[in-house]
């Protein structure tokens, strides 16, 4: 192959053995293999770089693309290569190049949200930044809420001169646990709230019910479950009154299965699929309809610290069927379609958005 750049997909890099053998020593030094890139094979590094948050780094990418080019000069590195990833293709591992298939491309409909209020928690980073940004550039006012100020102004600058009229993103750094910020939430909305996409959430360590610490526990559960039930509990009033409003959870693969994390976050996504679904029956017939997103792998820079070896072990045995990693903008394809009008007879379901993980 001519020389690797910035633009080839991992998959190619992989398929390179001057490209294989400079991800092989980059990754053995970080105690790894080149089956962890798995489920971003058919990313190109420029999209790595972007959805890493700084994990893989240009300067570490360009530093690869270097060594290659270096390598192909002097006639091939004489370094053992790492195996292919074990999700390859057949007809690649065969020799017979696999057609890629299309990118995720992101298509606006304009006017969908014109008029209404929508609350999106974990607006600063992943998802749920990705699902404010799309309800306001479709017309939304957006009360994006999020721990962290620096994200959501990031947000609100970067969408500031590219909004249609009425449009608009109103930060709210508000810890979704906390009543009083609870009260700020609603209060930054104004009155009536349209939509409500409970996007917040926390990973836990992959630890086993053995080892889980009561912190950790704790700690996921208020902030995936309990505060998920705070918010739905303060918006669903104004909605029943208003006879109209939509709901979104965010679950997870976790939330469908027990193979994807651990016993902490496991358990709370399962709670959560429980409440969106008890929700949903309790309110049909009122006009407000709650639904949930089940992602699977998504690139959105969340991840747990402090792993526990026991539970990741695990969790990794069974990653052999995972689908491709998604872009957070593909979770929030999903979700605005729920949190829209045109998810008009959908009430009380788990959309699995997982590229078909769930259906192995």
């Amino acid at each position: 192959m001519a020389d690797l750049t910035l633009q080839h997909t991992v998959r190619e890099w992989l398929a390179d053995p001057e490209g294989n053998a400079a991800l092989t020593e980059m990754l053995a030094a970080q105690g790894q293999s080149t089956k962890a890139l798995a489920p971003v094979k058919r990313m190109s590094f420029e999209k790595l770089i972007k959805v890493s948050r700084g994990k893989f780094s240009r300067e570490v990418a360009e530093q690869l693309v270097e060594q290659v080019r270096a390598a192909k000069a002097a006639g091939g590195a004489p370094v053992a290569t790492d195996t292919a990833p074990a999700t390859e293709d057949t007809a690649e591992s065969s020799g017979t190049a696999a057609p890629e298939p299309a990118e995720f491309v992101e298509e606006i409909t304009p006017g969908r949200f014109t008029g209404q209020t929508v609350v999106v928690t974990g607006a600063a980073s992943g998802i749920g930044r990705a699902t404010a940004s799309r309800v306001a550039r479709e017309g939304g006012r957006v009360i994006a809420v999020d721990m962290t100020q620096a994200g959501l102004d990031e947000l609100a600058a970067e969408l500031a001169d590219s909004l249609p009229a009425g449009a608009e993103v109103v930060p709210v750094t508000a810890d979704i646990t906390d009543d009083a910020a609870i009260a700020r939430i609603v209060a930054a909305a104004g009155g009536r709230i349209h939509g409500l996409a409970n996007v917040a959430g926390i990973m836990d360590r992959f630890a086993a019910v053995h080892t889980v610490d009561d912190a950790t526990w704790e700690k996921v559960f208020a902030v995936n479950v309990t505060g998920t039930m705070k918010l739905m509990r303060a918006v669903v009033p104004g909605m029943l009154a208003a006879a109209e409003g939509r709901v979104v959870n965010v679950a997870s693969e976790a939330g469908l299965r027990g193979s994807a994390s651990g016993a902490a976050y496991t358990a709370s996504k399962h709670a959560v699929v429980g409440l969106t679904k008890n929700a949903a029956f309790m309110y049909t017939g009122t006009g407000v309809r709650v639904n949930a997103v089940a992602p699977g792998g998504v690139a959105t820079g969340m991840s747990p610290q402090d792993v526990d070896g026991f539970g990741m072990g695990r969790v990794q045995s069974a990653m052999g069927i995972m689908a491709d990693i998604a872009m957070p903008e593909q979770l929030a394809a999903s979700i605005t379609f729920l949190l829209s009008a045109d998810s008009t007879n959908v009430n009380g379901q788990i959309l699995a958005s997982d590229g078909g993980w769930s259906a192995a």
